[in-house]
């Protein structure tokens, strides 16, 4: 799970947070006007909230014990058995939404399954972990969706036939190549591992040549090629994820992909603390647990479905 301060937030994770300063005590007059400002200004808040209220309660009911070892009290720490319910209702929208994605799909993969699948103009694909296609194939184009995930796309020759990859409100068009695309946080990013392609968002398109990346956020523009490191974007093919100073939130919504499960952090701060290292896919607890040593963290675990991070 990510905490980008500069990502507007889904009311479902904004309600989440809601909840958690709940039941941390009674909200102070400031806060309590601010979250009925927040949900006066639109039904879909007020909807978000009743859910996450309705879930937390039920999962409250649960017999949670507190782990052994309990950090330095520090103010206004959130309890385990709150964040334990709140992070359940996570888990509940994530997979409600999962379901929903996977059901409209042609092809897709489950929590830590890749797929290798030749299309019927004899073109390849390589689906990532928790990733699903659409295909939209006529007698005149051959279009697909991304609608989760990632995948690779090694295209078959056609001149007749363009071959187009629709992601986030954009499209990449194969140019004679193959290439990566992976949806991202209200985006998408292409990644060129042989010849070109042309992407098309915001009413714009750049050319990307291979070893190039470029990417966008919904109806923007691409942003302009640069080198990529290949190796590292399409690590997934080979059972690695590879992270370079990145958001430990960022990290766990990739390694998310490879387990039943989550992961939460009880504050944001942890989750942005900064990650580098080299994980195997088909451990993903091993890597998860890696992490927990590498930034000094400890771990509670309502059996391994449920890992909450704290410090």
């Amino acid at each position: 799970m990510s905490f980008d301060s500069d990502t507007p937030e889904d009311p479902q994770d904004i309600a989440v947070d809601w909840i958690l300063r709940q039941k941390e005590g009674p909200l102070t007059r400031k806060e309590q006007a601010a979250l009925d400002a927040w949900l006066a200004a639109d039904a879909a808040h007020a909807a978000a909230f009743r859910e996450a209220e309705g879930l937390s309660a039920e999962f409250s009911r649960l017999n949670v014990r507190r782990p052994a070892k309990q950090p330095q009290a520090r103010p206004r720490r959130r309890p385990v058995a709150a964040a334990v319910a709140c992070a359940a209702t996570l888990v509940f929208i994530l997979f409600r939404g999962d379901l929903s994605i996977f059901f409209f799909s042609d092809y897709s993969t489950g929590a830590g399954e890749t797929r290798r699948v030749t299309l019927e103009d004899g073109s390849r694909v390589e689906l990532g972990a928790r990733s699903a296609i659409a295909l939209h194939f006529t007698p005149t184009s051959r279009r697909l969706t991304l609608l989760a995930g990632e995948a690779w796309f090694d295209v078959a020759p056609d001149a007749s036939r363009p071959f187009i990859v629709e992601a986030a409100g954009g499209a990449a068009t194969a140019l004679g190549t193959s290439f990566d695309v992976a949806l991202e946080e209200n985006g998408a990013r292409v990644t060129v591992t042989e010849h070109r392609v042309a992407v098309t968002s915001g009413g714009k398109e750049v050319v990307a040549q291979e070893g190039q990346e470029t990417s966008f956020l919904r109806g923007s523009s691409a942003s302009a090629p640069a080198t990529a490191n290949v190796a590292k974007l399409t690590a997934w093919r080979r059972g690695r994820l590879i992270v370079e100073d990145e958001a430990l939130g960022d990290v766990l919504a990739a390694l998310g992909r490879y387990r039943h499960g989550f992961v939460y952090c009880l504050r944001r701060e942890i989750c942005a603390r900064r990650v580098t290292g080299v994980y195997r896919m088909d451990d993903p607890l091993q890597a998860v647990a890696d992490i927990e040593a590498a930034l000094g963290l400890s771990a509670y675990r309502l059996s391994n479905y449920l890992i909450l991070l704290y410090d």
